[in-house]
């Protein structure tokens, strides 16, 4: 089996790694998981991290075929419209972000409509759908739990995970979002525990957790199966349930949800401006 060069970027802002994957022989390469800088409290982007990527792509002489998206991410901002700009690929994404622009449009008093009429994303994956990245094989495994969209990529030896999982010593990602389910996440995890023992497995976020000094991005499904803290083999199924449920209840909103999901289910496109030019973000006022 053909393995494909994985090269990580790390956001200690949003605890985000993003990823480079490539397949050498052609040169032909996906990003996943991209992030663009935000600061909250001026309302301003930045290019900083995605500008990393651009640079790496550029020196590598690699060709952006997809810019793939695990899910819609709540604690930062997608890069995708902004690579696309400057690399080109398809944006792509669950077809099940159907669930979440629907469900998010009723929060933010949007036109669920004018997603369908005008779907933001390039492509929608069905599930288990089968793509290459150059010459190497890849399809997507639907993972939903944390989100209702949520997908896993297998690229050959590898599985891009988004935020299904973190490091064993950390856990397993929330399920109290809207249509978010513990259940679920459960179901998930157990389809990626039938994938290889040898299996690469690339996380989305990292935290740290005390006793441990230094970010990680890597693990294996054996490695994930044996000791993970939260979701282990030894784990049932309720009492997995019953964790989750207690320790979402328990965790402050992500800093950036708000103004994060609005531009992430548009697939990064930003709102249009209004009459004086100027573009703006919706807050929902007491809602969650």
């Amino acid at each position: 089996m053909q393995q494909p060069l994985v090269k990580d970027f790390f956001d200690e802002n949003t605890n985000t790694f993003s990823y480079v994957v490539a397949d050498l022989a052609t040169l032909q390469c996906a990003i996943i998981d991209s992030v663009l800088d935000y600061d909250a409290a001026s309302a301003t982007t930045k290019t900083t991290n995605a500008d990393l990527i651009v640079d790496y792509v550029f020196a590598q002489n690699f060709k952006v075929q997809w810019i793939l998206e695990t899910h819609v991410h709540a604690d930062h901002m997608t890069a995708a419209q902004y690579l696309k700009s400057k690399l080109g690929g398809t944006i792509a994404i669950s077809q099940k972000i159907s669930v979440v622009q629907e469900t998010f449009s009723a929060i933010y008093n949007f036109d669920f409509k004018k997603f369908n009429e005008n779907q933001p994303f390039d492509y929608l994956f069905e599930d288990y759908e089968h793509f290459k990245i150059g010459e190497i094989e890849a399809y997507n495994i639907p993972t939903p739990g944390h989100t209702p969209a949520c997908l896993s990529y297998v690229i050959a030896d590898a599985v891009f995970v988004g935020d299904t999982l973190f490091m064993p010593d950390y856990g397993s990602a929330r399920c109290d979002f809207p249509k978010g389910s513990a259940a679920e996440l459960y179901d998930s995890v157990q389809k990626l525990y039938t994938l290889p023992d040898n299996m690469r497995m690339f996380l989305c976020h990292d935290y740290k957790p005390e006793g441990r000094d230094e970010y990680i991005c890597q693990t294996d499904i054996k490695t994930q199966k044996q000791s993970n803290i939260h979701l282990n083999r030894q784990v049932s199924k309720d009492s997995f349930i019953k964790m989750r449920q207690e320790r979402d209840a328990t965790l402050a909103m992500p800093k950036l949800i708000l103004p994060s999901i609005q531009i992430n289910m548009n697939g990064g496109n930003f709102p249009e401006p209004e009459a004086n030019g100027i573009r703006y973000l919706k807050i929902p006022f007491n809602y969650f």
